[in-house]
């Protein structure tokens, strides 16, 4: 274990979702209080040097069935469907209840939560202790064709978008929970999808690339002046998911000085794709060596998906992730490097994206 801990700025989270599935009156005092059964809460941030990172508004189908996927994703090989577009005045509720979530949770800490908009807000939260919140969309289903609503989100904290889930959307296709399978799976971006990628340049929005199929992968990199980002994504190489990065999209990263930020959910951690809370720490720093090895030391992250994904019972929760910062320095990762894997790659794409 370091000699102290090392903070560490994270890729991707679904707080917000738990929070607005929550049935206290007030779900923003549950996160700053704490509360049981959760992956990210105020106490579990302090307690694992969590500090900050991309909090996920993603809107729920709200038909799924959870058991039925988990039924499907249990067995040795599966392919689980994709889910129907969702209606934009639906997803346009319910994002923007979750984006209200967000701001009323950074009014209610007192300093503790701040919203940030810049790299330079985020270096300020970190030296100050606050947890840097960075709001994210999760599949743009709540943005209209004519991008009016991209520009109020923006204007309330977007600063980072995905175009899909694993769903189409009127943007472009994601990929399905899929295993064993490659990503290259339906057409790609839509004319509207590639409109929405030079609205998101314009407006210095991130464009992350978790979720969408390699062909919307490859439109990206055509389309965009910023670096390739996947926030919570892992190497195909390792694990054959279909949420997982070919080595030809790893390079185009690299190229683009982008990152990826490096997903715990079992499935796509693991060889056999299962998912399993006994993976040991050094599947996950099996992806790291195999991300660096293509990327190289300053294109990679953490990408969490704390409250979206079962995770290693190594990590549990934020409160654990000093345990994967052991792990990495045991196989031979040094202070520098551990640092950039934390926390300052993040803080180097995000000012090499937003500007400042």
């Amino acid at each position: 274990m370091p000699a102290r801990p090392i903070p560490v700025f994270d890729g991707h989270n679904d707080a917000l979702l738990r929070l607005l599935r929550s049935s206290h009156p007030r779900p923003e005092e549950r996160f700053l209080a704490g509360e049981p059964l959760c992956h990210l809460d105020l106490p579990r941030a302090r307690a694992g040097g969590f500090a900050g990172g991309f909090f996920a508004i993603y809107v729920p189908d709200p038909k799924a069935g959870g058991a039925e996927i988990d039924a499907m994703m249990a067995r040795p090989r599966y392919d689980v469907p994709l889910p129907p577009m969702l209606e934009t005045g639906y997803a346009r509720d319910v994002s923007l209840a979750m984006m209200a979530i967000l701001l009323r949770l950074e009014r209610a800490s007192r300093g503790a939560v701040t919203i940030c908009r810049s790299a330079a807000d985020i270096e300020a939260a970190m030296a100050r202790g606050a947890i840097a919140a960075v709001a994210h969309m999760e599949g743009a289903e709540a943005i209209d064709p004519d991008l009016r609503t991209l520009e109020v989100f923006h204007a309330a904290g977007l600063r980072s978008l995905g175009p899909v889930w694993s769903r189409p959307t009127i943007f472009g296709n994601g990929v399905p929970f899929r295993y064993p399978s490659g990503p290259d799976i339906g057409e790609g971006l839509t004319e509207r999808g590639r409109a929405l990628i030079k609205a998101c340049n314009r407006l210095k929005i991130m464009v992350d690339l978790s979720h969408l199929n390699e062909r919307g992968f490859w439109d990206v990199a055509r389309i965009s002046d910023a670096p390739l980002v996947a926030t919570h994504s892992n190497a195909h190489a390792v694990c054959p998911h279909a949420r997982n990065l070919t080595d030809e999209q790893l390079g185009a990263i690299a190229e683009s000085g982008g990152m990826v930020g490096l997903n715990f959910a079992t499935s796509f951690i693991r060889p056999d794709g299962r998912r399993d809370p006994a993976t040991p720490l050094s599947m996950l720093v099996d992806h790291i060596d195999h991300l660096v090895e293509k990327i190289g030391i300053d294109g990679v992250g953490f990408g969490s998906d704390f409250d979206g994904a079962t995770v290693p019972d190594a990590i549990g929760d934020a409160g654990g992730l000093q345990s994967l910062v052991a792990a990495l320095a045991s196989r031979g990762y040094d202070g520098e490097a551990l640092e950039k894997i934390c926390w300052r790659n993040w803080l180097r794409v995000l000012r090499a994206t937003w500007g400042g």
